[in-house]
């Protein structure tokens, strides 16, 4: 099966997404702006959502790399729009261009690399490498 070769998907970013929201103590002290952190989660997931229907029952896709600038801040409430452009493979790996936009213009590009793993045996590896 192909992959297709691009995808776009919105979300309205709400305070769960805001640098804010990462402070786990009162030293922590970020802006309420959408967080870095969330802005590759949401162009691994348009990435993620090209690669579905390469996958076989028992599995999916995992981010395997993603290299990323943060241009601009975009505030509480703001539609987001990231983009997933497939670019090819790289041996066993996806190769995708992402971007992430908002009402202003683009807020963050790079690139990301996805690998097809099967979901049982990914997790019983994570398992095994933490047990003593």
């Amino acid at each position: 099966m192909e992959v297709e070769n691009k995808i776009e998907l919105t979300y309205q970013v709400q305070t769960k997404d805001l640098a804010k929201a990462l402070s786990i103590s009162e030293q922590d002290d970020f802006p309420e702006v959408l967080a870095t952190s969330r802005m590759v989660a949401l162009m691994e997931l348009a990435a993620a959502r090209l690669m579905k229907p390469l996958l076989s029952d028992g599995e999916l896709s995992v981010g395997v790399n993603i290299t990323v600038n943060h241009l601009a801040a975009t505030p509480d409430n703001e539609e987001v729009k990231a983009v997933a452009v497939y670019q090819g493979m790289a041996g066993k790996l996806y190769k995708f261009d992402v971007e992430l936009y908002d009402n202003g213009g683009k807020v963050g590009s790079g690139t990301h690399t996805r690998a097809i793993v099967e979901t049982e045996r990914l997790l019983k590896r994570a398992v095994d490498r933490v047990k003593l």
